[in-house]
């Protein structure tokens, strides 16, 4: 195959052959890459048919992909209400049907054919309609750090609860936290949360099964060895997950032998939950319990033909997700209960673990021989590997976006909104062959229309908001896509700069979530202090000029903070934080942002970042744990002036 008919085809299957650097610099893909990308996608070939799901907007004529007709079609639509409406398909290159006034997913039949209509409002739930105009204001949480009382050292569903009662008694209207995807039961260590091995399922660690089960119960399941976990700074994921999950093992029995036996309400809950789950949940818990009988040894396995030694094994992983769901339906309930607005934010992880339950359990969903990354910019000149996998974009379009779809409603099952981890790959995601350099990787388009109108759909279904991560490399247009469909950008104190100055609040944008900082960058008293720079530094990361740099940066910030009346001058020593964690929030709070978001870290004035980008374990990554009880978080006067000069900025 020539380069031009190599070129063609790699465009064909929806490569961009040619892209524009973070520096605005042209570049072209490499043959050689070309090839190997292109070995790694399946063919779709010719589609000669209409798929299966079709979106389209409330109003709007819709075209049928692959169908053409040279007169008009007897067809019927069968609304998601029972109603059928005889309609009539328009005849041309392509065949239309009429506009539809109701959003939701309408049967369309015609000759031998049946279609899903996925008829999409304009714009998703927004943040301005949840807050009625109103600005709202919230905290952000990575759930392993939150403390409670019997929590087995490992922060949980009981954890979030407490803080969200806790939150919004001082007017707080969301507690957005960290992915609670479902990782490794069999390896705790495994605990990095944007690497899951499901994002359909829970991370069974963060159950609280005191919301399920009475105390008593659960407490004579519990191990007193729990106790020095419990007050440990750093999380002992290896020591405390085993010993989390024999409790819960206990519980199951007790349950097994018990209420399965008997009967009753927990019982019948359970299985209408399993029920509800179906092969799906079936699938997962049996890789589950296979994976912990062979340990990394499933993943080459097939998904059907295999099952576990141990046979209450399955069963065993489908009573973890149902306490763990059930945790986590009751937390939100407690935040809605306590007054907020929105109550959970949860977090939708960009990619899967190629070697995780989704990859195993339902491999035609993704691109497994390609890993989701970013091309070499100014910040990282090798480019980078998360090693993560991700969706096919012709398998979404051949099983109708269900893959999609799925993921979307396990994200908003428990909670008042999203956000969209690196967002930008709801347009286009950098995939590197296996065994490639970053580097030699390139940007696949996903269809980005059809997943803007279900996101529509499935947000106003469930009165939920959704906020992307539109964070670094952005393609030019992106934010105005999302603005129009009504998803929340987010704006982050340490890059809303302008020229040699930081920005004024009020030049913030509306439609945007407003923070001081994110898990991956650092705390403002870390920045403040310089300690961001000192723990890279000992790490052999840090560059000579970022002292004098970051010196620099402090009298610019603190003279933004000074003309917004955050602050006054002078500022404070770099080693005295306190007033700069002060000023930072007051300032982010006055941002026309319909909700920012106050991380703990912040609110606490805490010097460490909960991750360390490009470390594994050289650094704690995951693994803090904040100093007080979540319900107990606004007790200690710092905290509580923040909280209230923040509520006083948003009122």
């Amino acid at each position: 195959m020539n380069d031009e008919a190599l070129r063609s085809r790699a465009r064909a299957a929806g490569i961009a052959v040619d892209w524009v650097d973070a520096s605005g610099r042209p570049q072209t893909v490499g043959g050689e890459s070309l090839k190997r990308l292109l070995e790694a996608m399946p063919d779709s070939g010719d589609v000669a048919e209409v798929p299966p799901l079709v979106t389209t907007r409330v109003g709007a004529r819709t075209l049928l992909p692959n169908l053409a007709s040279e007169s008009k079609l007897a067809a019927e639509l069968v609304l998601e209400d029972g109603n059928v409406l005889p309609i009539t398909l328009r005849g041309g290159n392509v065949a239309g049907v009429p506009p539809i006034a109701l959003p939701g997913y309408h049967q369309l039949r015609f000759a031998d054919r049946e279609v899903t209509l996925a008829v999409a409002p304009a714009r998703c739930f927004t943040l301005e309609e949840v807050g009625d105009g109103q600005r709202m204001w919230g905290v952000a949480a990575q759930v392993y750090s939150l403390r409670r009382e019997g929590d087995g050292g490992i922060g949980d569903a009981g954890a979030v609860r407490d803080l969200a009662q806790a939150a919004a008694a001082q007017g707080a209207d969301a507690v957005a936290l960290s992915p609670v995807h479902s990782l490794f039961a069999s390896n705790p260590g495994r605990c990095g949360p944007y690497s899951p091995s499901s994002r359909l399922f829970l991370n069974p660690l963060y159950a609280d099964p005191t919301l399920v089960f009475p105390v008593e119960r659960v407490a004579a399941c519990s191990s007193p060895q729990t106790d020095q976990f419990e007050h440990a700074a750093l999380i002992d994921w290896q020591a405390a997950g085993p010993t989390k999950f024999t409790m819960l093992r206990r519980l199951f029995e007790q349950f097994r032998s018990h209420d399965l036996s008997e009967g009753g309400a927990l019982a019948a809950d359970f299985e209408r939950f399993v029920k509800e789950g179906g092969e799906a949940l079936q699938a997962h818990a049996r890789f589950e319990a296979l994976d912990a009988e062979r340990p990394g040894l499933c993943s080459d396995w097939p998904a059907h033909g295999h099952e576990p030694a141990d046979k209450t094994a399955v069963q065993y992983h489908l009573f973890l997700q149902w306490v763990t769901d059930r945790s986590f339906a009751a937390a939100q309930a407690a935040a809605l209960g306590a007054g907020m607005r929105i109550g959970l934010l949860s977090d939708l992880a960009i990619g899967m673990d190629r070697h995780g339950s989704h990859a195993w359990s339902r491999q035609s969903d993704l691109l497994l021989d390609l890993s989701i990354g970013a091309p070499p910019d100014i910040f990282n000149p090798q480019g980078q590997d998360w090693g993560l996998t991700g969706f096919s974009p012709a398998a979404l379009v051949a099983r109708g976006f269900e893959p999609f779809l799925a993921t979307v409603r396990a994200a908003l099952r428990h909670a008042g909104g999203v956000r969209i981890d690196h967002a930008m790959g709801l347009m286009r995601l950098w995939l590197i062959p296996r065994g490639a350099s970053a580097a030699e990787g390139a940007f696949l388009t996903y269809p980005l229309d059809d997943l803007l109108n279900l996101l529509a759909l499935e947000s106003r279904r469930r009165g939920a908001v959704v906020i992307g991560e539109d964070l670094g490399t952005v393609p030019p247009g992106f934010r105005s896509r999302l603005r129009r469909a009504g998803i929340a950008g987010m704006d982050v104190l340490w890059f809303e700069r302008a020229r040699q100055s930081f920005k004024s609040p009020a030049r913030w944008r509306r439609d945007a979530v407003a923070l001081t900082t994110t898990h991956d960058l650092p705390t403002v008293a870390g920045w403040w202090s310089g300690t961001d720079i000192r723990t890279r530094a000992a790490l052999g990361r840090a560059q000579e000029h970022e002292e004098g740099e970051r010196a620099k940066d402090r009298a610019r910030l603190w003279r933004a903070f000074s003309q917004s009346g955050a602050a006054e001058p002078p500022p404070p020593a770099a080693d005295d934080s306190g007033p700069a964690v002060d000023a930072a929030l007051t300032y982010v709070a006055q941002s026309p942002s319909a909700l920012i978001l106050a991380p703990t870290e912040d609110l606490l004035g805490l010097a460490e970042q909960p991750n360390l980008p490009g470390t594994v374990d050289e650094h704690p990554n995951w693994r803090r744990r904040l100093p007080p009880l979540a319900q107990d978080l606004f007790e200690a006067p710092a905290v509580l002036r923040r909280a209230k000069a923040i509520d006083g900025r948003r009122s």
